[in-house]
């Protein structure tokens, strides 16, 4: 089993964004100390609910910072940018960090983000499959062409190439982040992990899990790349020795993050949007995941990974809004809840 730390940079109210960024910073190099096996770095844009904008950029200064723990993007929205310089940026950290980096994207919402960067609703709408599979094939081969609907440009070389079959160095990894039963076909479509969000239980991610294998089986994929899929399960973690006294810290800070948070998000064409109750929202996280003492938090793990048949986790351990008490969070899954997992 992998455990990683989800990270948003959250903006939590009262602080200013660059307390959030110091803090996503230092958990980020805590959490190599405790020997978590991944950090996850969100992006967002012109929102509080998460202060990081290019997942790439953090993950580049954290790869510096590090020397053993992966980093990984959950996830960079792929609509809002070109594929091929997403690309680019994920050889050159892959290439440079010895292989550390995952990169995971995702289709994003339709924000406000569409129209200032140029992209439009329709790449949120119906462009995310071309985006993909240019990014994919930017990852996998030498020379890349497009001719689609959105991207058109002559073959160009791949530079630097993220694998190489002559020095047998293999691409970085590419999730997806999936959230429909169309997203799920698409990453299986194309032998690619999901991504799975903390808004949704154990029982709705093995139904995404057996679709995703049920998708890939009928399209041809290597029976050893079905078995081999490794998929991540996003959560919350906060650890007490008394799950009253976890579950109230978390119930203290994050209704008032979700409020300001999601309150802040803009759509692109005025349609309307239902928000989350934040607090119902936030006892229904300590409800799905590891929030509680050491045991019981190995214990949900344990039982999410048996039930839904994922190994991988994404955790969100800054839920607190405290830099000290995130830093201590962090340590107490790697020394607590880690050892009864292997």
């Amino acid at each position: 089993m992998r455990v990683g730390s989800f990270v948003l940079a959250a903006q939590f109210p009262g602080q200013g964004e660059g307390e959030a960024l110091h803090r996503a910073v230092r958990s980020a190099e805590v959490a190599e100390e405790a020997g978590l096996d991944t950090v996850w770095l969100a992006e967002h844009h012109f929102v509080p609910y998460g202060t990081c904008p290019s997942a790439v950029t953090l993950a580049a200064l954290l790869l510096g910072r590090t020397r053993r723990i992966r980093v990984g993007t959950a996830v960079s929205v792929l609509p809002t940018t070109h594929p091929v310089t997403l690309g680019e940026q994920a050889a050159l950290l892959h290439h440079t960090s010895g292989g550390r980096f995952t990169l995971g994207v995702g289709r994003g919402g339709p924000w406000v983000d569409l129209e200032v960067f140029g992209a439009g609703l329709e790449a949120y709408e119906k462009g995310f499959p071309e985006s993909l599979d240019v990014l994919v094939r930017w990852l996998r081969d030498a020379s890349v062409a497009a001719a689609g609907e959105r991207f058109r440009f002559r073959e160009v070389p791949v530079v630097p190439r993220p694998s190489e079959a002559l020095t047998e160095i293999e691409g970085p990894e590419l999730v997806v982040a999936c959230t429909s039963p169309a997203s799920v076909r698409l990453a299986a479509e194309r032998g690619l992990s999901m991504l799975l969000g903390m808004h949704v239980g154990d029982e709705e991610k093995a139904e995404m899990v057996a679709l995703w294998r049920q998708h890939a089986r009928a399209c041809g994929r290597p029976a050893e790349e079905i078995l081999g899929a490794s998929h991540v399960s996003a959560g919350v973690c906060q650890i007490a020795d008394r799950r009253v006294d976890a579950a109230e810290t978390l119930i203290k800070a994050m209704p008032g993050w979700l409020k300001q948070g999601l309150e802040a998000h803009v759509t692109v064409d005025g349609r309307t949007r239902r928000m989350r109750d934040p607090l119902a929202y936030t006892e229904l996280l300590c409800g799905l995941h590891p929030v509680g003492t050491p045991r019981l938090c190995a214990d949900r793990l344990a039982a999410t990974s048996e039930r839904t048949g994922i190994s991988r986790f994404a955790l969100l351990v800054e839920g607190s809004g405290d830099l000290a008490a995130t830093e201590e969070n962090v340590r107490r899954l790697g020394a607590e809840v880690l050892p009864q997992l292997a």
